[in-house]
Protein backbone atom coordinates (compact mmCIF):
# COMPACT_ATOMS: atom_id res chain seq x y z
CA UNK A 1 0.00 0.00 0.00
CA UNK A 2 2.76 2.42 0.93
CA UNK A 3 4.23 2.15 -2.58
CA UNK A 4 0.91 2.22 -4.48
CA UNK A 5 0.50 5.44 -6.44
CA UNK A 6 -3.10 6.60 -6.76
CA UNK A 7 -4.14 9.41 -9.11
CA UNK A 8 -7.36 10.98 -7.83
CA UNK A 9 -9.31 12.30 -10.82
CA UNK A 10 -11.52 15.25 -9.95
CA UNK A 11 -12.98 18.48 -11.30
CA UNK A 12 -13.63 18.08 -15.00
CA UNK A 13 -15.93 20.42 -16.90
CA UNK A 14 -19.46 19.19 -16.14
CA UNK A 15 -22.06 21.10 -14.12
CA UNK A 16 -20.93 18.99 -11.17
CA UNK A 17 -17.34 20.27 -11.22
CA UNK A 18 -17.46 21.86 -7.75
CA UNK A 19 -19.01 18.73 -6.22
CA UNK A 20 -16.29 16.62 -7.82
CA UNK A 21 -13.54 18.88 -6.49
CA UNK A 22 -15.00 18.53 -2.99
CA UNK A 23 -15.26 14.74 -3.34
CA UNK A 24 -11.79 14.46 -4.82
CA UNK A 25 -10.12 16.59 -2.18
CA UNK A 26 -11.71 14.55 0.61
CA UNK A 27 -10.71 11.27 -1.07
CA UNK A 28 -7.14 12.40 -1.70
CA UNK A 29 -6.67 13.32 1.96
CA UNK A 30 -8.29 10.10 3.12
CA UNK A 31 -6.06 8.02 0.87
CA UNK A 32 -2.97 9.84 2.14
CA UNK A 33 -4.11 9.10 5.67
CA UNK A 34 -4.46 5.44 4.67
CA UNK A 35 -0.85 5.34 3.49
CA UNK A 36 -1.10 5.69 -0.27
CA UNK A 37 1.04 7.91 -2.47
CA UNK A 38 -1.50 10.32 -3.95
CA UNK A 39 -1.52 12.74 -6.87
CA UNK A 40 -4.53 15.04 -7.27
CA UNK A 41 -5.47 15.57 -10.92
CA UNK A 42 -7.87 18.33 -11.98
CA UNK A 43 -9.11 16.74 -15.18
CA UNK A 44 -9.08 18.68 -18.44
CA UNK A 45 -9.00 17.60 -22.07
CA UNK A 46 -5.30 16.76 -21.81
CA UNK A 47 -6.03 14.02 -19.29
CA UNK A 48 -4.68 11.23 -21.50
CA UNK A 49 -1.26 12.88 -21.74
CA UNK A 50 -1.25 13.71 -18.03
CA UNK A 51 -1.98 10.10 -17.08
CA UNK A 52 0.63 8.74 -19.50
CA UNK A 53 3.23 10.90 -17.74
CA UNK A 54 2.04 10.10 -14.21
CA UNK A 55 1.64 6.36 -14.90
CA UNK A 56 -0.21 5.70 -11.62
CA UNK A 57 -0.94 2.23 -10.28
CA UNK A 58 -4.63 3.14 -9.87
CA UNK A 59 -6.88 5.95 -11.03
CA UNK A 60 -9.43 6.81 -8.35
CA UNK A 61 -12.41 8.24 -10.21
CA UNK A 62 -13.91 11.12 -8.19
CA UNK A 63 -15.44 12.78 -11.25
CA UNK A 64 -19.17 13.46 -11.42
CA UNK A 65 -21.44 14.11 -14.38
CA UNK A 66 -20.69 13.82 -18.12
CA UNK A 67 -17.21 12.50 -18.97
CA UNK A 68 -16.79 11.32 -15.38
CA UNK A 69 -19.52 8.74 -14.96
CA UNK A 70 -20.88 8.10 -18.45
CA UNK A 71 -18.25 5.66 -19.69
CA UNK A 72 -15.97 8.17 -21.42
CA UNK A 73 -13.18 8.54 -18.84
CA UNK A 74 -13.51 4.81 -18.24
CA UNK A 75 -12.77 4.24 -21.94
CA UNK A 76 -9.69 6.45 -21.72
CA UNK A 77 -8.44 4.47 -18.73
CA UNK A 78 -9.07 1.16 -20.52
CA UNK A 79 -7.12 2.45 -23.52
CA UNK A 80 -4.23 3.49 -21.26
CA UNK A 81 -4.45 0.17 -19.35
CA UNK A 82 -4.64 1.95 -16.00
CA UNK A 83 -6.69 0.10 -13.34
CA UNK A 84 -9.55 2.30 -12.16
CA UNK A 85 -12.27 2.38 -9.55
CA UNK A 86 -16.06 2.18 -9.70
CA UNK A 87 -18.02 0.86 -12.69
CA UNK A 88 -16.72 0.13 -16.18
CA UNK A 89 -17.51 1.59 -19.59
CA UNK A 90 -20.84 -0.09 -20.35
CA UNK A 91 -22.36 0.00 -16.86
CA UNK A 92 -21.36 3.64 -16.41
CA UNK A 93 -22.94 4.60 -19.72
CA UNK A 94 -26.15 2.69 -19.02
CA UNK A 95 -26.54 3.97 -15.47
CA UNK A 96 -25.93 7.58 -16.49
CA UNK A 97 -28.77 7.39 -19.02
CA UNK A 98 -31.84 7.43 -16.77
CA UNK A 99 -34.12 6.10 -19.51
CA UNK A 100 -31.92 3.10 -20.36
CA UNK A 101 -31.29 2.33 -16.69
CA UNK A 102 -35.02 2.34 -15.96
CA UNK A 103 -35.75 0.08 -18.94
CA UNK A 104 -33.18 -2.46 -17.73
CA UNK A 105 -34.38 -2.26 -14.13
CA UNK A 106 -38.02 -2.70 -15.16
CA UNK A 107 -37.13 -5.76 -17.27
CA UNK A 108 -36.15 -7.66 -14.11
CA UNK A 109 -39.11 -6.55 -12.01
CA UNK A 110 -37.64 -3.50 -10.26
CA UNK A 111 -40.57 -1.07 -9.83
CA UNK A 112 -40.19 2.27 -11.63
CA UNK A 113 -42.47 5.24 -12.28
CA UNK A 114 -43.93 5.65 -15.78
CA UNK A 115 -42.02 8.17 -17.89
CA UNK A 116 -41.58 9.45 -21.43
CA UNK A 117 -38.63 10.97 -23.27
CA UNK A 118 -39.29 14.06 -25.38
CA UNK A 119 -37.62 17.13 -26.86
CA UNK A 120 -37.21 20.13 -24.58
CA UNK A 121 -39.21 22.36 -26.94
CA UNK A 122 -42.18 19.98 -26.82
CA UNK A 123 -42.04 19.69 -23.04
CA UNK A 124 -41.80 23.48 -22.66
CA UNK A 125 -44.81 24.08 -24.90
CA UNK A 126 -47.47 22.08 -23.06
CA UNK A 127 -48.04 19.36 -20.48
CA UNK A 128 -47.23 16.07 -22.18
CA UNK A 129 -48.24 14.23 -19.01
CA UNK A 130 -50.98 15.06 -16.58
CA UNK A 131 -49.46 16.91 -13.59
CA UNK A 132 -47.99 16.30 -11.14
CA UNK A 133 -44.81 15.12 -12.82
CA UNK A 134 -41.05 15.59 -12.69
CA UNK A 135 -38.82 16.84 -15.53
CA UNK A 136 -35.26 15.49 -15.53
CA UNK A 137 -32.30 15.70 -17.90
CA UNK A 138 -31.64 12.18 -19.17
CA UNK A 139 -27.93 12.23 -18.32
CA UNK A 140 -27.16 14.63 -15.47
CA UNK A 141 -26.69 14.25 -11.73
CA UNK A 142 -26.89 16.27 -8.51
CA UNK A 143 -30.48 17.26 -9.43
CA UNK A 144 -29.29 19.78 -12.05
CA UNK A 145 -32.10 20.76 -14.40
CA UNK A 146 -34.80 18.97 -12.37
CA UNK A 147 -38.25 20.56 -12.06
CA UNK A 148 -41.30 19.49 -10.07
CA UNK A 149 -44.48 20.33 -11.97
CA UNK A 150 -47.40 20.62 -9.55
CA UNK A 151 -51.06 19.99 -10.27
CA UNK A 152 -51.86 23.71 -10.03
CA UNK A 153 -49.29 24.75 -12.67
CA UNK A 154 -51.06 25.69 -15.90
CA UNK A 155 -47.84 25.63 -17.93
CA UNK A 156 -44.50 23.81 -17.82
CA UNK A 157 -41.54 25.70 -16.27
CA UNK A 158 -40.53 28.71 -18.35
CA UNK A 159 -36.85 27.97 -17.70
CA UNK A 160 -37.13 25.29 -20.38
CA UNK A 161 -37.35 28.04 -23.01
CA UNK A 162 -33.91 29.40 -22.06
CA UNK A 163 -31.52 29.85 -24.99
CA UNK A 164 -28.56 28.86 -22.81
CA UNK A 165 -30.11 25.69 -21.35
CA UNK A 166 -27.05 23.48 -20.65
CA UNK A 167 -28.54 20.06 -19.91
CA UNK A 168 -29.37 18.69 -23.35
CA UNK A 169 -32.53 18.74 -25.47
CA UNK A 170 -33.81 15.24 -24.69
CA UNK A 171 -35.51 15.23 -21.31
CA UNK A 172 -37.44 12.74 -19.20
CA UNK A 173 -40.95 13.47 -17.96
CA UNK A 174 -41.71 11.12 -15.09
CA UNK A 175 -44.87 10.56 -13.06
CA UNK A 176 -44.52 12.21 -9.66
CA UNK A 177 -44.61 9.77 -6.75
CA UNK A 178 -45.34 11.40 -3.42
CA UNK A 179 -43.41 9.85 -0.57
CA UNK A 180 -40.27 9.57 1.49
CA UNK A 181 -36.84 9.54 -0.12
CA UNK A 182 -34.76 6.44 0.58
CA UNK A 183 -31.30 5.44 -0.54
CA UNK A 184 -29.24 2.28 -0.24
CA UNK A 185 -25.57 1.79 -1.09
CA UNK A 186 -23.96 -1.37 -2.45
CA UNK A 187 -20.34 -2.26 -1.74
CA UNK A 188 -19.13 -5.11 -3.89
CA UNK A 189 -21.92 -7.67 -3.60
CA UNK A 190 -23.30 -6.43 -0.27
CA UNK A 191 -26.18 -4.01 0.21
CA UNK A 192 -25.46 -1.66 3.10
CA UNK A 193 -28.05 0.04 5.29
CA UNK A 194 -31.04 2.06 4.06
CA UNK A 195 -31.05 5.80 4.77
CA UNK A 196 -34.07 8.10 4.75
CA UNK A 197 -33.26 11.54 3.35
CA UNK A 198 -35.32 14.40 4.76
CA UNK A 199 -34.68 17.70 2.91
CA UNK A 200 -34.70 20.68 5.24
CA UNK A 201 -36.66 23.54 3.70
CA UNK A 202 -36.52 22.17 0.15
CA UNK A 203 -39.30 20.72 -1.97
CA UNK A 204 -37.17 17.69 -2.80
CA UNK A 205 -33.58 16.44 -2.46
CA UNK A 206 -32.15 19.13 -4.75
CA UNK A 207 -28.60 20.48 -5.10
CA UNK A 208 -28.83 22.66 -1.99
CA UNK A 209 -30.28 19.83 0.08
CA UNK A 210 -27.50 17.52 -1.12
CA UNK A 211 -24.49 19.73 -0.53
CA UNK A 212 -25.32 22.63 1.80
CA UNK A 213 -24.46 21.81 5.43
CA UNK A 214 -27.77 21.24 7.16
CA UNK A 215 -29.57 20.99 3.82
CA UNK A 216 -30.93 17.55 4.64
CA UNK A 217 -31.30 15.19 7.56
CA UNK A 218 -30.16 11.60 7.16
CA UNK A 219 -31.86 8.89 9.21
CA UNK A 220 -29.80 5.70 9.17
CA UNK A 221 -31.10 3.10 9.50
CA UNK A 222 -34.38 4.31 8.02
CA UNK A 223 -37.37 3.87 10.31
CA UNK A 224 -39.52 1.73 8.04
CA UNK A 225 -41.08 -1.72 8.24
CA UNK A 226 -38.47 -4.54 8.21
CA UNK A 227 -39.91 -6.19 5.09
CA UNK A 228 -39.77 -2.88 3.15
CA UNK A 229 -36.25 -2.21 4.44
CA UNK A 230 -35.08 -5.61 3.20
CA UNK A 231 -36.88 -5.13 -0.11
CA UNK A 232 -35.01 -1.86 -0.72
CA UNK A 233 -31.70 -3.62 -0.02
CA UNK A 234 -32.64 -6.45 -2.38
CA UNK A 235 -33.65 -4.04 -5.16
CA UNK A 236 -30.50 -1.91 -4.75
CA UNK A 237 -28.30 -4.97 -5.13
CA UNK A 238 -30.40 -6.24 -8.04
CA UNK A 239 -30.06 -2.91 -9.89
CA UNK A 240 -26.30 -2.86 -9.22
CA UNK A 241 -25.93 -6.34 -10.66
CA UNK A 242 -28.29 -6.22 -13.65
CA UNK A 243 -26.72 -2.99 -14.96
CA UNK A 244 -23.29 -4.54 -14.49
CA UNK A 245 -21.93 -2.10 -11.89
CA UNK A 246 -18.72 -2.63 -9.96
CA UNK A 247 -17.24 -1.26 -6.75
CA UNK A 248 -19.67 0.99 -4.92
CA UNK A 249 -23.03 2.37 -6.08
CA UNK A 250 -26.06 3.98 -4.48
CA UNK A 251 -29.68 3.47 -5.53
CA UNK A 252 -32.41 6.01 -4.78
CA UNK A 253 -36.06 5.22 -4.08
CA UNK A 254 -39.38 6.87 -3.22
CA UNK A 255 -41.60 5.17 -0.64
CA UNK A 256 -45.23 6.27 -0.36
CA UNK A 257 -46.03 4.80 3.05
CA UNK A 258 -47.71 7.78 4.72
CA UNK A 259 -51.07 7.63 6.52
CA UNK A 260 -52.92 8.25 3.23
CA UNK A 261 -50.24 6.66 1.07
CA UNK A 262 -50.55 3.79 -1.37
CA UNK A 263 -47.55 1.86 -0.06
CA UNK A 264 -45.88 2.21 -3.47
CA UNK A 265 -42.10 1.84 -3.68
CA UNK A 266 -40.30 2.98 -6.85
CA UNK A 267 -36.65 2.86 -7.85
CA UNK A 268 -35.38 6.13 -9.33
CA UNK A 269 -31.79 5.53 -10.43
CA UNK A 270 -28.43 4.04 -9.58
CA UNK A 271 -25.49 6.36 -9.01
CA UNK A 272 -22.19 4.76 -10.07
CA UNK A 273 -20.10 7.62 -8.67
CA UNK A 274 -21.64 8.37 -5.27
CA UNK A 275 -20.54 11.66 -3.73
CA UNK A 276 -17.71 11.61 -1.20
CA UNK A 277 -18.17 15.14 0.17
CA UNK A 278 -18.56 15.92 3.90
CA UNK A 279 -22.37 15.75 3.51
CA UNK A 280 -22.45 12.65 1.29
CA UNK A 281 -24.45 9.51 1.97
CA UNK A 282 -22.04 6.72 0.99
CA UNK A 283 -19.35 7.45 3.62
CA UNK A 284 -22.12 7.67 6.23
CA UNK A 285 -23.59 4.32 5.17
CA UNK A 286 -20.14 2.71 5.14
CA UNK A 287 -19.45 4.04 8.63
CA UNK A 288 -22.75 2.58 9.82
CA UNK A 289 -21.51 -0.79 8.49
CA UNK A 290 -18.29 -0.40 10.50
CA UNK A 291 -15.98 0.95 7.78
CA UNK A 292 -14.06 4.16 8.46
CA UNK A 293 -13.66 6.64 5.60
CA UNK A 294 -10.07 5.48 5.10
CA UNK A 295 -11.14 1.82 5.09
CA UNK A 296 -13.85 2.56 2.52
CA UNK A 297 -11.36 4.34 0.26
CA UNK A 298 -8.81 1.55 0.64
CA UNK A 299 -11.43 -1.04 -0.30
CA UNK A 300 -12.36 0.96 -3.41
CA UNK A 301 -8.71 1.29 -4.46
CA UNK A 302 -7.90 -2.39 -3.89
CA UNK A 303 -11.00 -3.32 -5.91
CA UNK A 304 -9.73 -1.33 -8.94
CA UNK A 305 -9.04 -3.04 -12.26
CA UNK A 306 -9.38 -2.77 -16.01
CA UNK A 307 -12.01 -4.67 -18.02
CA UNK A 308 -14.72 -3.74 -15.52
Amino acid sequence: MANKHVAVLMGGWSAEREVSLSSGTACAQGLKNAGYKVTEVDVDRKISSVLRELNPDVAFNALHGPFGEDGLIQGVLEFLNIPYTHSGVLASSLAMNKDMAKRIAKSVGIPVANSVIADRAEIAEKHIMKPPYVIKPVSEGSSFGVFMVREDMSNPPQELHSSDWPYGDRLMVERFVNGREMTCAVMGDVALAVTEIIPQGAQFYDYEAKYRPGGSKHVVPAKIKPNIYQNIQTLALKAHQIIGCRGVTRSDFILDDGLMGTGELVWLEVNTQPGMTPTSLLPELAQHAGHSFEELLSWIVEDASCNR
